[in-house]
């Protein structure tokens, strides 16, 4: 009987840096973003460095703002914290 091994990768890309891709692409300030979502631009900043995480709340309004499912930035979100974690594990264990 086969057995898989799922695919992992050592590349860590937070959603933010989707996120501040997606506003370059569509001409769109991350202050622009914060206005049109009533969040504070500080907020969006921190999420495009990756110190923020996407919130529940955050990916619905991106979803209206931009059309992007929510589903995909909580997707995104939980993969990149998931990766994160495996990293430290791994750094740790040696």
């Amino acid at each position: 009987m086969a057995t898989s091994t799922p695919l992992q990768t050592n590349a860590v890309i937070p959603p933010g840096e989707l996120l501040r891709e997606e506003l370059e692409a569509r001409g769109m300030t991350q202050k622009q973003l914060a206005q049109t979502i009533g969040r504070p631009a500080q907020l969006i900043s921190e999420i495009c460095r990756g110190k923020k995480e996407i919130t529940a709340e955050t990916a619905l309004d991106l979803e209206k703002a931009l059309g992007t499912p929510a589903y995909m930035w909580i997707a995104l979100e939980g993969d990149y914290r998931l990766a994160l974690a495996r990293k430290r594990r791994q750094s740790a264990a040696g």
